[in-house]
């Protein structure tokens, strides 16, 4: 018992001797060093559009490198604008969304992406005058062009430069195609700014596509339910380029920072 006293007594002193202080001025600057410390975490997690763009690429170039597909489904759906643009918030930064464009770049993507062209056989093979390189790059996307409707057959015994001959064009009621569009697609394979080579298609059926595209999307001056809304919003989140349609038409646009309105 003595020494549990002397132990207690000792702890005692120690305790007064380093007293825990904390006045006003303490408290203000540890809440200010709270609140920037929020305010920092909530910058990390907001989105940021200049106040002033002044062309449709600059806009583009905005729109791109500050949404991600993701946030295309945080969207909130606030309604529809004049029979043609969907009204869309995300956080405190309001977007209007043409819903033609948009539901047409949609489509144009799904039928690039999916689409086989069928082959119309030609009644003799026709030799390509390709070089050894362009044997080589064909042969080796061999599928990417059958699923564009042209076949060949390669003679792996014959000289480079006369291995190739093709054998079927890709058949279609309004366009005519002929070894100039086989050309066109080694020269798109060749070009190392191609983004996705298994969705390359020759220029001839990227307008049938957009065509096609155009004439089943959405219209202006069609009335949309929330559902119908909200589908078209999402879809921008599935899309390779969701920023512009096939002919080149802004799909959205960023309108206002809501807490720049008083």
């Amino acid at each position: 018992k003595r020494v549990s006293s002397i132990d207690s007594s000792v702890h005692q002193q120690r305790r007064r001797e380093h007293p825990f202080t904390m006045d006003i001025q303490f408290i203000r600057e540890k809440v200010k060093s709270l609140k920037r410390a929020d305010k920092c975490r909530e910058e990390e997690n907001t989105v940021h559009f200049k106040h002033q763009v002044v062309s449709s690429e600059a806009a583009e170039q905005e729109l791109s490198k500050t949404i991600t597909k993701a946030m295309f489904k945080d969207m909130q759906i606030l309604g529809q604008f004049n029979l043609g643009f969907i009204i869309a918030k995300l956080k405190r930064y309001l977007f209007i969304i043409d819903q033609h464009a948009t539901d047409e770049k949609f489509r144009f993507e799904t039928l690039k992406r999916e689409t086989r062209l069928d082959s119309q056989k030609l009644m003799c093979p026709k030799p390509l005058a390709l070089n050894g390189a362009q044997e080589e790059l064909l042969m080796s996307y061999r599928a990417l062009f059958n699923k564009n409707g042209f076949e060949f057959t390669f003679a792996e015994d014959a000289a480079p430069g006369s291995r190739v001959h093709l054998t079927a064009l890709p058949r279609s009621r309004s366009l005519v195609f002929d070894e100039s569009d086989v050309e066109e697609l080694l020269w798109l394979l060749s070009d190392d700014s191609a983004l996705n080579v298994t969705n390359l298609r020759p220029s001839k059926v990227h307008r049938m596509f957009a065509s096609r595209a155009c004439r089943s999307a959405v219209m202006i001056g069609t009335a949309l339910d929330h559902r119908q809304m909200r589908s078209i919003v999402d879809h921008m989140a599935d899309m390779e380029h969701p920023w512009n349609c096939p002919h080149g038409r802004p799909t959205m646009r960023h309108v206002v920072d809501l807490s720049r309105i008083s």
